[in-house]
């Protein structure tokens, strides 16, 4: 295990651009990991690795199965939690919780209070904390004595039948995506506001569409709506996006290939709000500082946080969520948009999103293809040395390299541990 050297008091921050480094110094940043110098037994970590806060940022989090993925986009959400309420209050953090771990940032890490000391840091949990799940599971939640805060769903009419037939990874020029794609636009077009039971009563009236196909679409309609997602409530972007707010969004219990389908459903509108509530936003704070008046209402920048990021932007396919992940990743910094993506497989998330990243945090990783993925990332100039870093890095818990777009460097870095509990740990027997 490492040791702490702390003989240096300096730092360096991360995804922070020249000009804030000279203004802000060192205000505006999260305390993410220290640096580790030498190789092998001879590795020891030195002075504080810091995170850029201020400014919004395409980050991409990567690693193989445990290696500590999820475990940083814990870290980085303490962090914003933990800032000076000047600069907390203009943060919201929305994750999007696939493995149904980050609830517990409720609760102090106790259990590892020694080794956070060694930190400089001490056990906290956090109070504003919302955990929401799919409407239909939340009394299931409830009985089971999981702390959630409230339900969240999607409202059907607020797809088109294009999007419809992406969600279930239907071919355009299928019988069954044609015959979907018609009857919803058509309650669309009508201004009805429908659930699932409408759709399937319109689909069975309609007179051109073959019985097989129709008993194929009630099917998988029934199927999707006994997931509990669709709902009359869809999603608040208010009550999603507060100041000071991190909001979990637990989609732990979609999980099976039958889920997947509304799963992308509810992460698509979450992003899609969220992009849409900062342009509206931005808009509005330009123009109060045009005519120098005070905004009566807070629009805080969003952090949108995504577990297992592969499926919901892939590589070699499009999905309902692609799109509203593909518009963050290209233009959400200006409204003021931030994105981590997290996965074990870096060549399955979209090109278009890796070349938007500007911070890549890996721990290890064995295939080519996800090394290739990584050096289409960063420039040319950097491709060597990235080889060279995450082969060096020590199998130390939480031993990562930092490529930092912005810097044009590469950092090997120790993670530091959590200061609320982490729930991603791997069952044991004993």
């Amino acid at each position: 295990m490492p040791t702490l050297d702390q003989t240096v008091k300096t730092y360096t921050i991360v995804g922070r651009i020249k000009e804030d480094a000279q203004k802000f110094q060192d205000k505006g940043v999260g305390y993410i990991g220290k640096h580790i110098v030498g190789t092998g037994e001879d590795a020891h970590i030195t002075t504080k690795v810091l995170l850029d806060l201020l400014r919004p940022h395409i980050i991409l989090v990567s690693g193989k199965r445990g290696t500590g993925k999820s475990y940083v986009g814990g870290v980085i959400a303490e962090e914003i939690a933990m800032l000076p309420e000047e600069y907390r209050n203009n943060i919201s953090v929305v994750i999007i919780d696939t493995m149904g771990i980050f609830w517990s940032m409720k609760r102090p890490n106790d259990q590892q209070a020694e080794l956070l000391k060694d930190w400089d840091l001490e056990p906290k949990g956090f109070e504003n904390i919302k955990v929401l799940v799919p409407f239909k599971q939340l009394e299931e939640y409830k009985e089971s004595g999981l702390p959630v805060d409230a339900g969240i769903s999607v409202l059907p009419w607020e797809f088109t039948g294009d999007e419809w037939g992406l969600a279930f990874n239907l071919e355009r020029t299928n019988a069954v995506s044609i015959a979907l794609e018609k009857n919803v636009n058509s309650l669309i077009e009508s201004g009805q506001h429908f659930m699932i039971p409408d759709l399937i009563s319109k689909i069975r009236d309609d007179r051109e569409t073959a019985p097989e196909v129709k008993d194929a679409l009630e099917n998988m309609l029934t199927v999707a709506n006994q997931w509990g997602v669709f709902g009359t409530e869809g999603v608040n972007i208010d009550d999603l996006v507060q100041p000071g707010q991190i909001t979990v969004v637990d989609l732990s219990r979609l999980r099976s290939s039958g889920a997947w389908s509304v799963r992308n459903f509810l992460v698509a509108l979450i992003a899609r709000k969220i992009y849409q509530f900062r342009v509206v936003a931005r808009k509005e704070e330009e123009l109060a500082k045009m005519e120098g008046t005070v905004m009566k209402k807070k629009y805080p920048i969003v952090w949108l946080i995504a577990d297992e990021a592969h499926n919901w932007a892939p590589s070699d396919r499009e999905t309902v969520s692609s799109g509203p992940f593909l518009t963050i990743a290209k233009e959400g910094r200006e409204p003021g948009v931030s994105l981590v993506m997290i996965t074990q497989m870096p060549n399955k998330i979209h090109q278009d999103i890796l070349s938007q990243t500007d911070l890549v945090i890996t721990h290890r990783l064995t295939s080519k293809a996800d090394l290739m993925a990584l050096n289409a990332v960063m420039q040319t100039y950097l491709m060597e040395d990235m080889w060279k870093y995450i082969n060096s890095l020590p199998r130390w818990p939480g031993a990562a390299m930092i490529l930092d777009d912005n810097l044009e460097k590469i950092f090997t870095v120790n993670i530091r541990p959590r200061v609320s509990w982490h729930a991603g740990g791997t069952a044991v027997v004993i």
